[in-house]
């Protein structure tokens, strides 16, 4: 039965749309390109990340709707949605979406950076020396590059690939037996950068794009024809793969088939200039088998995504982010090296802010190290020039290595096929992981006899994030390095399971997909349900990319109407409607969006005083519950947990800058629009990235405002007192053991004092 609310009539299901919740988080980044308070070029960055958001979208979300829709699927899901209906809901909001982009890129980018000195000229902008250069570097670069085509019986249209930017020409010939308009089609190199820089006098940043220089000097490529109109498409195609998994070997050439034939997939988007004549796009469309609502007309350059190349190219600093510097991993003064650090106590590293050259590190010294037995390691995406590549093929030639490799990382296949075949070719002992999952784990084990004592041990890294040094510079991530037993021997299992498909009947203290992360994570939610509804303080915080499954959903529910506070920060799609009355008035979700990509999956449960926090590469989805290879693992030392609970939770909790709150009605609305805060914003990402500095502490967090008590997890509910428990039993119940009154930087590396703290001094809020 429908939910009704009076409060909210309009409110008639319990579950968001994913497509539509996912565009709404693709909002949320385009609202950063139109917020004036970022750099310029972190805006114009900003919006090209839409641009590129929107492409994997279209090629396989929307490219998915009409294949089950073709496929005769008409079932609603639990949204009450049909794939049509979808299809038709996402056909409005994504044009809507285009023509906010444009908005942004013409009304608001453009003239700022005009202001700033950096400038988008057309070819009859060019004053004459830059037009020399510019026709130099088309003859020199540009011409010998390009094919143009014109379209005839003897010229059928050419196969257009997979997002490559073409100009399209209406020509008639100029003689006069020739009567009839043809279309000629000239396809943009890709090697080329798409702004073209220009030399100029006036101290400006000058550029043009290389489609418009091209289109000035097509009479050349196409002499003996009058140009009727031009313009520039792009034509999106479906690139989902279509695999029949049977074993390894021929796992990889599925990948590799299926790859080249992602280039040539059927069309599910064709963006084009909106000046282009009707008679351009009518045979664009025709020949690309499309609809009229797939047909997008940009007014201003097709591929927003392409801007990126501004923002790299352009040397203003000051129209960017401040520079930052990862904060170094400190060894202990009586530690000799990363092993002996480890083994005096579990260590936790928070990237960007604490460097990933510490787990660079990990790898690195376990190839060099002749103590180091074996390296068993996941690769999920990784870097062109990776180290931790590198350090694998060496390790190679001296002790036992093995990586499971997952050739099925969407879009990144291709790298992944050949850092297969050069790992083994290495003498790498590489596996593709379990049939029919996807091995999404970020994990690391290695075996050493440590020459100190003679023992042998089990070195770990356990993860959120991918092996990679690049986007660990802006993912945020947590990276947990020990060397504890039980962690240990329980990630050793799970390679078992990846390499042999061994299961083991306990994978204690990890939560493992698809085997028990599922009923684990059910667990400990019921769990606070059964806490709350005995009057104890209870609560949960959990911050993810996305929330889509449906159990876990209900179960979030079910602990809500038992009286569990629950705070969700979800970066991207969310299912859940929270604020309902009687469904899930005690859960509040929001999503925060700024310089960083929040990436790290962290898990938060009250248990009765006996705080648990689990982080780990799993969000809660169908796929990453049922369908792949998860590891969640418990952050088991009492300072890092208060670490986790109090300086990264907590601040994340308290912004109220970037964060946006989800409404019942399902819109998203900024923190700093509803909070009814004095004074200036604080935000999470910045505060870490001082704290990082050593610029800022704990202590620096803002309590939470009394008119928004219910806004987010009360400090009130650390000190057990639960807000959605009646008072009486508020009295009655006990405070959580695991409160400490330290906090700050948790490793013990011995170089950092910690800031001493009472827990009213900090809220987390």
């Amino acid at each position: 039965m429908p939910l009704k609310n009076r409060e909210s009539p309009l409110i008639t299901k319990h579950y968001f749309n994913r497509d539509e919740s996912w565009l709404d988080f693709n909002r949320r980044v385009l609202e950063e390109a139109q917020d004036d308070a970022n750099p310029l070029l972190e805006r114009v960055k900003f919006l090209a990340i839409t641009a590129s958001n929107l492409d994997e979208f279209f090629e396989v979300r929307v490219a998915g709707i009409l294949q089950r829709i073709e496929d005769g699927y008409n079932e609603p899901g639990p949204d009450l949605m049909t794939p049509q209906q979808t299809l038709d809901s996402l056909a409005q909001k994504t044009h809507a979406f285009v023509s906010d982009q444009y908005r942004c890129w013409n009304k608001q980018l453009l003239p700022a950076l005009a202001k700033a000195g950096i400038r988008m000229r057309t070819w009859k902008d060019l004053d004459e020396e830059q037009r020399k250069f510019a026709i130099a570097f088309y003859q020199s670069e540009v011409d010998p590059l390009l094919t143009p085509i014109t379209i005839d019986p003897a010229h059928p249209f050419p196969h257009v690939l997979n997002k490559a930017l073409c100009l399209a020409l209406l020509l008639h010939r100029k003689r006069k037996s020739a009567s009839t308009q043809v279309l000629g089609v000239v396809t943009v190199p890709r090697s080329l950068p798409r702004l073209v820089a220009l030399p100029s006098t006036s101290g400006c940043f000058d550029y043009i794009f290389l489609h418009e220089l091209i289109e000035s000097q097509a009479a050349a490529m196409y002499r003996g024809y009058e140009f009727l109109s031009r313009a520039a498409f792009r034509v999106t195609r479906n690139s989902n793969l279509y695999l029949q998994e049977e074993e390894a070997r021929s796992l990889l050439e599925s990948v590799r088939s299926e790859l080249h034939n992602r280039r040539k997939g059927d069309a599910v988007r064709l963006e084009i200039e909106s000046d282009a004549a009707p008679e351009i796009v009518e045979q664009l469309r025709a020949n690309f088998e499309l609809d009229d609502f797939q047909v997008f007309y940009t007014n201003g350059p097709v591929n927003l995504s392409r801007l990126m190349n501004l923002h790299a190219t352009t040397d203003k600093p000051e129209l960017k982010y401040p520079p930052f510097v990862p904060r170094s991993l400190r060894l202990h003064r009586e530690s000799a090296d990363l092993f002996a650090e480890i083994r005096r106590h579990d260590i936790l590293l928070h990237h960007p802010y604490d460097s990933y050259n510490a787990v660079v590190e990990f790898i690195r010294a376990s190839a060099e190290d002749p103590a180091v037995l074996s390296i068993k390691q996941t690769l999920y995406r990784t870097s062109a020039n990776s180290p931790i590549f590198q350090a694998l093929r060496e390790a190679a030639q001296t002790k036992e290595v093995t990586v499971v490799v997952e050739l099925m990382a969407r879009f990144d296949e291709a790298s992944n096929i050949r850092w297969a075949h050069d790992l083994e070719d290495a003498g790498v002992q590489v596996f593709y992981g379990t049939v029919g999952l996807k091995t999404h784990c970020k994990l690391a084990l290695l075996v050493r006899r440590d020459p100190e004592d003679g023992i042998v041990r089990q070195y770990a890294h356990l993860g959120t994030g991918n092996y990679n040094v690049e986007t660990a510079l802006f993912y945020t991530d947590l990276s947990l390095l020990t060397t504890n037993p039980t962690v240990t021997n329980a990630v050793h299992n799970v390679f078992n399971y990846l390499t042999a498909h061994s299961e083991s009947d306990d994978y204690a203290p990890l939560l493992v997909a698809p085997l028990n992360l599922a009923e684990g994570f059910a667990q400990r939610i019921h769990r606070e349900a059964k806490y709350a509804a005995e009057g104890k303080p209870a609560h949960i915080v959990a911050k993810m990319n996305s929330l889509l499954e449906q159990s876990v959903i209900d179960a979030l529910y079910a602990a809500s109407q038992a009286g569990v506070s629950i705070d969700l920060i979800v970066r991207g799609i969310c299912a859940l409607r929270p604020g309902v009355k009687g469904l899930s008035e005690n859960i509040r979700v929001c999503s925060i969006v700024g310089r960083f990509l929040e990436h790290s999956r962290i898990f938060y449960f009250f248990n009765g005083g006996q705080e648990e926090i689990y982080a780990g590469s799993a969000d809660w989805m169908p796929r990453n519950l049922f369908e792949r290879c998860e590891v969640v693992f418990p952050v088991l030392d009492p300072q890092l947990r208060q670490r986790i609970r109090e300086e990264i939770l907590g601040a994340y909790l308290a912004d109220t800058a970037e964060s946006r709150f989800l409404l019942p009605s399902g819109e998203y609305v900024r923190s700093r629009n509803r909070t009814g805060r004095t004074g200036p914003l604080f935000h999470a990402q910045e505060f870490l990235i001082r704290l990082a500095e050593d610029k800022a502490s704990v202590r620096d967090i803002p309590p939470e405002p009394a008119n928004i008590a219910k806004t987010k997890i009360s400090s009130a509910s650390l000190n057990g007192t639960n807000p959605a428990t009646p008072q009486k039993k508020q009295k009655e119940s006990r405070q959580p053991k695991s409160i400490a009154k330290t906090s700050g930087i948790a490793q013990k590396t011995g170089a950092r004092k910690p800031i001493r703290v009472s827990p009213k001094e900090f809220l987390l809020d």
